[in-house]
């Protein structure tokens, strides 16, 4: 587990780019994606992701779980390639799997971007 409890084992061994071609097929639906207000507890802050249903279907199969039938967890470069605008240091920890277009991330309350 890294410091940010995340589970490595959930997520594709490295950042798995898009394509081109994948990147154009998910560009409809970014205007759709929607954003929580932020909430938090006494060592992080969290908010969720809400992606479009239809784009599930988009998203190529190797960022896909298939013992879950979720998403895994995302790189920073792969959920911000498909589209997800955040500022810096959330990480994607979890997916709602009653919700599966839900995702969940959260970053240290002291979060300070690198200088």
């Amino acid at each position: 587990m890294s410091p940010m409890d995340i589970d490595m084992s959930r997520r594709n061994k490295s950042p798995r780019p898009l394509t081109d071609s994948e990147r154009a097929r998910l560009e409809e639906f970014i205007d759709a994606i929607r954003y929580s207000e932020r909430y938090h507890d006494d060592e992080y802050e969290y908010r969720h992701v809400q992606l479009p249903k239809l784009m599930l279907k988009a998203i190529p199969k190797e960022y896909h779980d298939s013992a879950k039938g979720t998403l895994k967890l995302l790189w920073e470069e792969e959920w911000r390639a498909m589209g997800m605008t955040q500022s810096l240091g959330w990480e994607h920890y979890e997916v709602h799997e009653p919700e599966p277009h839900i995702l969940l991330f959260k970053r240290p309350l002291d979060y300070q971007p690198p200088q």
